[in-house]
């Protein structure tokens, strides 16, 4: 069983930049593909961005150009940085390893007009 926390979330002005951080219990960040969802309240979940174990990306079209999905396996740790943040990024962030379908609990990301 592996565990995964979320970190990184908060509070940014509509333009700003943060970065998530997902850390796993264990050595298997390379190995599976990697994913961030976020909830918005009262919509359901949204896949964001994948990461493959051999490096291919792939992001839902209103993040494309403002998003990015890395991972630093030494770390066991994937990120999602995410820049030119707009209100509608509004949402609860979650990481997942989507062969395994384990999640994290979440990081809350609010971006203010």
């Amino acid at each position: 069983q592996v565990q995964l926390v979320e970190s990184g979330g908060g509070l940014v002005q509509s333009g700003g930049s943060l970065r998530l951080s997902c850390a796993a219990s264990r050595k298997i960040v390379g190995y599976y593909t990697m994913a961030w969802y976020r909830q918005a309240p009262g919509e359901q979940r949204e896949l964001v961005a994948t990461l493959t174990n051999g490096g291919d990306t792939k992001y839902v079209d209103s993040v494309k150009g403002r998003f990015t999905i890395s991972r630093d396996n030494a770390k066991n740790t994937v990120y999602l940085q995410m820049n030119s943040m707009k209100p509608g990024d509004t949402a609860v962030y979650y990481c997942n390893i989507m062969e395994l379908g384990a999640w994290g609990q979440g990081t809350q990301v609010s971006v203010s007009s």
